[in-house]
C-alpha cells in the first residue's frame, strides 16, 4: 500500500484554493496516475491533498513511489518555488479490509504512519518492505532506525529515500553520499563475510591463529556451493578496526556476517564466535569453544570443523524464514529448495511430504537444478526408510536416480554424492559406497549429516572402529541441529555392531526420545535391551515401535539386513528381547 500526502497544502489552497484544485488535478493526471498504471496499481481512496494506492507487488510499488517523485519534479520544472506541490510518500506491506467498497486496516495506517516521516519530495518504507526490495531495486533508502508511531504499540523499523538521491537516481548519477564505486547489490544466493577474528590477547602468536581460524573458516563455507562467500582479501580490510556490522554487510554486498574473538592465557585458548543476520541485527548463533593449546593446528582445524558445521543448517533455516514471507508468485527455484530444507530438517513426515513437493515444483521450474536433485534424492530416501511410501523398493530407486540426476548436472554437489553413497550401502555395494561417501566429505568435510552416512556405510562393510570414530564425529560435530537424532542412533548402532552395549544405551534411548517417528532407532534399542537383558524396557519399546512401523518378525529382520555385517549381532538381540520368528 502507497500512501501520499501534499505538503503545505492548506498554504497553498490559503493564496488560491480554485488554482490549487485544478493544478494538482492536472498534476496527477498527467504525472502522478501515468506511475501507477505502468506499474499496474489501483487508486483505492483520494482525500483532496492525498492519496492511498494498492499493488500486487512491493517491487512495483516502491519503484511506483520513486517514479511518482521523479514524475512530480520533471513536471513542475518551470513552476515557481512558491506554487510547486511537493509529496511525502510512503509504502508498508501488510493486510488491508474492504468493507463496503471502503479500505481499513494496519497496513494502511502504517503506510500514512510512515509518509509522515519521509521529508518532502522523498520516500519513507518499513523495515518489512526494505527486506522484500533491497535485493530487488537499487535505490540506497538510509535505515532511520526503529520509530515509535501514533497508535502503534511496537516501535517500527523505516528506511528513507530522500529527494537528493531520489533526483540523482533520476539522472543516472550516484546518490549524495555514494561513492561511483556504489556497494554492491545483494547476490541472489544467500551471502556471508567472515570477518577477521579479533586477538583479545594481544601478542603475535594469537594474532597469527586469529587470522589463520579466520581464513579457514572462508575456506570451509566456501565449500558450501549454494552460499555466497566473500573473499579474504576484502573482508579483511576492516581487520582492527571498530566497524558496525551492517556498515560492512552494506559496503561488501552481503547478509550475513561471521565475526568472532581469540583470547589465550595459561596454555589454554578460547574462541568466542557469532553469527549475525546484517539486515535486521538478529544474532543468529553463538558459540564459545575452550580448548587446550597443545597443538595449534589440530585446534585450529576442529573448530573450523565445529564452526561450518554449525552455521550451515542455521543459515538454510535463516533463508527459509525469509523466503517463506514472499508472495507466492514471486518464490524461485532458489526459494522454494530452500524452504524444502527447512523443512526437511524439522525431519518429520508431514514436513518430508511438503519438502517434496516443493522441490518437484523447483525441478519443474529449473530440470538443471542440482541442488533441488540432490535434497529431493535425500527426501526420497529417508521416506523410504521410514516406511512413508506405499512402496520402499520404488522410493530407494527414484531416491537414486534423483542423486544420479543432481551429479550429471553439478557433480561436485556433496548431498547427491552422500545420497548415492546410501543407496549402494543399501544394495549391499559397500565398496562402491564408500568412494562415494568419501567424494561427498572431500567436498566437505564438514557435513555433519555426510560423516554420519559414511559411519553407516562403514558399520555395514564390517569397519566397526571406523564407524564408531566417523559416527562420534558427527555428533561432535553438530550436536544441536535437528538430525540430532538421527547422529546418536547411528552412532549407537555403530556401538552395538562392535558388542558395546553398555555404551550404545544411552545414544540409543536418546535417540527415540529425538525422534520417535522412525521404526529404525526402536529396532536398535530394543536389540541392545536385549543383549543387556532390558526385557521389560525392551518390550515397552515394541509396543511403542509397533504404532509407527509394520509388525517386527526376525525373518523380515534378517532379510532387510543379509548384506550387513551387524546382522548376526543385531537379530540376536531381537531374539533375546522376545521378537518373535
Amino acid at each position: 500500500m502507497l500512501a501520499a500526502d501534499v505538503v503545505g497544502y492548506s498554504r497553498l489552497m490559503g493564496v488560491d484554493e480554485a488554482g490549487t484544485v485544478a493544478r494538482l488535478k492536472a498534476l496527477r493526471a498527467e504525472a502522478v496516475e501515468p506511475c501507477i498504471a505502468r506499474r499496474g496499481g489501483r487508486t483505492v481512496k483520494l482525500m483532496g491533498d492525498g492519496a492511498l494506492v494498492a499493488f500486487a507487488s512491493v517491487v512495483e510499488a516502491v519503484a511506483c513511489a520513486v517514479e511518482i517523485q521523479q514524475a512530480i519534479a520533471a513536471h513542475q520544472g518551470e513552476v515557481v518555488a512558491e506554487r510547486r506541490f511537493a509529496f511525502r510518500l510512503g509504502v508498508n506491506l501488510g493486510d488491508v479490509i474492504l468493507d463496503e467498497g471502503e479500505f481499513y486496516g494496519d497496513g494502511i495506517n502504517l503506510a500514512a504512519r510512515l509518509q509522515a516521516l519521509a521529508e518532502a519530495g522523498g520516500l519513507c518504507i518499513s523495515g518489512m518492505v526494505h527486506e522484500q526490495v533491497r535485493d530487488k531495486l537499487p535505490y540506497p533508502f538510509e535505515d532511520i532506525g526503529e520509530q515509535q508511531l501514533k497508535n502503534l504499540t511496537r516501535p517500527v523499523r523505516a528506511y528513507a529515500l530522500s529527494p537528493a538521491s531520489i533526483a540523482a537516481l533520476a539522472q543516472g548519477e550516484p546518490a549524495p553520499g555514494q561513492s561511483c564505486n556504489a556497494p554492491p547489490p545483494l547476490p541472489d544466493a544467500p551471502s556471508i563475510a567472515v570477518l577477521a577474528f579479533t586477538n583479545m590477547s594481544g601478542g603475535p602468536e594469537q594474532s597469527h591463529f586469529a587470522d589463520g581460524i579466520s581464513e579457514d573458516i572462508i575456506t570451509g563455507l566456501s565449500r558450501l556451493r549454494w552460499l555466497f562467500v566473500i573473499a579474504r582479501n576484502s573482508s579483511f580490510v576492516y581487520r582492527d578496526k571498530a566497524v558496525d556490522v551492517r556498515q560492512v554487510a552494506r559496503e561488501l554486498g552481503v547478509r550475513y556476517v561471521l565475526e568472532g574473538s581469540v583470547r589465550a592465557a595459561g596454555g589454554r585458548i578460547r574462541v568466542v564466535v557469532q553469527l549475525i543476520d546484517a539486515g535486521t541485527g538478529k544474532h543468529i548463533w553463538a558459540e564459545k569453544y575452550d580448548r587446550e593449546l597443545a597443538d595449534i593446528f589440530a585446534v585450529q582445524d576442529e573448530i573450523t570443523e565445529h564452526v561450518v558445521a554449525a552455521i550451515e543448517p542455521r543459515l538454510y533455516a535463516e533463508e527459509g524464514v525469509r523466503v517463506s514471507g514472499r508472495p507466492p508468485g514471486s518464490v524461485d527455484a532458489w526459494g522454494l529448495v530452500v524452504r524444502a530444507m527447512g523443512l526437511i530438517s524439522k525431519v518429520g513426515r508431514r514436513q518430508s511430504d511438503e519438502a517434496q513437493a516443493l522441490l518437484h515444483q523447483a525441478i519443474a521450474m529449473d530440470p538443471t537444478y542440482a541442488r533441488a536433485h540432490a535434497l529431493l534424492s535425500w527426501a526420497l530416501w529417508w521416506a523410504s526408510l521410514c516406511y512413508w511410501v506405499p512402496d520402499t523398493r520404488e522410493g530407494y530407486r527414484q531416491a537414486a536416480q534423483h542423486a544420479e540426476d543432481a551429479l550429471a548436472h553439478d557433480s561436485s554437489d556433496p548431498c547427491s554424492r552422500m545420497t548415492r553413497g546410501l543407496s549402494l550401502s543399501t544394495a549391499g555395494q559397500h565398496d562402491r559406497a564408500l568412494v562415494e561417501l568419501e567424494a561427498a566429505l572431500a567436498l566437505n568435510p564438514s557435513f555433519a549429516l555426510g560423516r554420519s552416512a559414511h559411519g553407516w556405510a562403514l558399520l555395514r562393510a564390517g569397519r566397526y572402529d571406523e564407524a564408531i570414530a566417523e559416527t562420534g564425529k558427527a555428533v561432535r560435530l553438530s550436536p544441536a541441529d535437528s538430525f540430532a537424532g538421527i547422529y546418536t542412533a547411528i552412532h549407537g548402532l555403530a556401538l552395538l555392531g562392535a558388542r558395546r552395549f553398555a555404551e550404545a544405551l544411552p545414544h540409543l534411548r536418546a535417540s527415540v526420545s529425538a525422534f520417535a517417528e522412525y521404526s529404525g532407532h526402536y529396532n536398535t534399542l530394543i536389540s541392545c535391551c536385549g543383549h543387556l537383558g532390558l526385557i521389560d524396557e525392551a518390550q515397552e519399546f515394541i509396543a511403542a515401535r509397533a504404532r509407527v512401523g509394520p509388525p517386527l518378525h526376525l525373518s523380515v529382520l534378517r532379510e532387510n539386513l543379509r548384506h550387513y555385517a551387524h546382522c548376526e549381532v543385531f537379530v540376536e538381540g531381537m531374539r533375546k528381547a522376545g521378537v518373535p520368528e
